[in-house]
């Protein structure tokens, strides 16, 4: 990785449902990076824990943190912000310790754009097909074909903006998809790349 005495940001996106929340904390246990844990205003789904999964908060507190320039990024997504304490992520990463990071496209953009003294490695997961999307957009909204249906029509957005990240997976098995990110990562970006011109045509699959 990164001979930085610093640590690294390692970013993982994905349109809604692709499964870039499971290998971040995939990737997490095997390297002992540090998940940034979003604040967000969503409603906690049943599983999820506050201040493990996020940090949930109201409207309110979330635009006080924002009137605070608290965050290193955040965006409205859903009717709904996420973003992720500046605070925390630069002491981890001044401390040597890596954090990932689970965010979409826009919170990418703003990392970039901040030209930080950190290196960083951006991450685009795609969905093996259209369908496999819907299906796991279903069993995760407890079959709400209302709910997965408005994500969809946001992926066709979301999806276009693989062409801004430095590697790009296709998630049809987590084991390799993980495999394939961590070697990306090991060799410092500078040797393993993927092949555009087949994603650029996956892509277009999925859109249509």
């Amino acid at each position: 990785m990164s001979e930085n005495k610093e640590g690294i940001i390692v970013i993982l996106s994905s349109p809604s449902g692709a499964g870039k929340t499971t290998l971040v904390k995939e990737i997490a246990i095997r390297q002992n990076f540090h998940i940034s844990v979003s604040h967000t205003t969503r409603k906690p789904r049943n599983n999820e824990i506050n201040g493990k999964d996020y940090h949930f908060v109201n409207h309110k507190e979330f635009e006080e943190l924002i009137s605070q320039n608290k965050f290193l990024e955040y965006a409205k997504v859903f009717e709904n912000y996420y973003g992720s304490s500046k605070e925390i992520v630069f002491d981890k990463l001044e401390k040597g310790e890596n954090v990932i990071f689970d965010i979409d496209w826009q919170g990418t953009e703003q990392i970039k754009n901040q030209n930080l003294k950190f290196k960083i490695f951006t991450v685009f997961i795609l969905p093996p097909s259209r369908e496999e999307l819907f299906k796991r957009l279903l069993n995760r909204e407890k079959n709400d074909e209302k709910i997965a249906s408005k994500r969809m029509k946001k992926f066709d957005e979301d999806v276009l903006h693989w062409v801004n990240y430095d590697f790009v997976v296709i998630n049809d098995d987590i084991e390799n998809c993980c495999t394939d990110i961590l070697q990306f990562i090991k060799r410092d970006a500078q040797e393993l790349k993927y092949n555009k011109e087949i994603i650029e045509k996956h892509v277009n699959k999925l859109i249509i």
